[in-house]
């Protein structure tokens, strides 16, 4: 499947992108199809602001990690500022996308410099 970037300054695929491919592809309404990327989108959100991982397969895992409290610094002043705990989210690519990503990049090892 190739997705055509519409910039080059934001090389992303977007909601509105995806939304269109399931309008091309599957044959939705532009209506339905929007709706459909936003519930799945949805669902993503909920389950990981309820703590819960989501993991989806071929693709891979969105996970919550808690970061502890700790010092930081203003890189601008040097001013010592606490950084307080929070949450982030990670992602942790398959095993089937990262040798699907290292099969569409050439291989540069082999090539002298």
């Amino acid at each position: 499947m190739e997705i055509a970037v519409d910039s080059l300054e934001t090389p992303a695929l977007t909601k509105a992108q995806l939304a269109e491919l399931l309008f091309d592809r599957i044959g939705l309404n532009k209506r339905e199809s929007k709706d459909m990327v936003d519930a799945f989108f949805d669902l993503i959100t909920t389950r990981l602001v309820a703590g819960e991982d989501v993991k989806i397969s071929g693709f891979g895992n969105f996970q919550i990690r808690t970061k502890a409290a700790r010092p930081g610094r203003n890189p601008r002043t040097g001013e010592s500022i606490p950084i307080e705990a929070r949450r982030v989210v990670t992602f942790h690519a398959s095993l089937k996308l990262k040798e699907q990503i290292q099969q569409s990049v050439p291989h540069t090892a082999d090539t002298p410099a």
